[in-house]
């Protein structure tokens, strides 16, 4: 098990503790304290924790899924090569993952309904800084696999 994944059940176990005793206090307000404006804050605090269990829980499912993706186009040595030169900080020099973007751009284009490529488009919007698209790249080449 790799540190990254390592730290991740961490950070998970630590919010489940944190969701359960936000659940307990909900309760207690709810269902202990006579004062109705209580009651009323239980229910509402007993939101916040449906609330990030759906976040984890999707976040997760979203993580292991994306991995599964990584893994199968290892496997097939259909994976970006990352050879893009960096700062001395190791940042990616965005003018060169600009231009390496556009390959996987018209990739995607070419072959609108594979997910390989998409995958492939996710990591180059990724490489350019656009988290936003990468993310969203990501989704839908998730999508596409679960399809077909």
């Amino acid at each position: 098990m790799s540190k990254t994944k390592i730290w991740v059940a961490l950070i998970c176990l630590l919010l489940v503790f944190y969701l359960v005793v936000m659940v307990q206090r909900s309760f207690t307000l709810m269902f202990v304290s006579p004062e109705w404006q209580a009651k009323v804050m239980g229910a509402a605090y007993f939101l916040v924790p449906l609330v990030a269990a759906w976040a984890l829980i999707s976040e997760v499912l979203f993580g292991a899924r994306t991995e599964k993706l990584a893994n199968i186009l290892e496997s097939e040595g259909g994976l970006p090569v990352d050879n893009l030169p960096r700062t001395p900080g190791g940042r990616i020099i965005r003018e060169a993952a600009d231009a390496e973007f556009e390959k996987y751009r018209l990739e995607a284009e070419s072959a609108p309904d594979d997910w390989r490529s998409w995958f492939r488009l996710s990591c180059a919007y990724d490489a350019a800084g656009d988290r936003k698209r990468a993310r969203k790249a990501m989704r839908d080449a998730v999508g596409m696999y679960r399809a077909g």
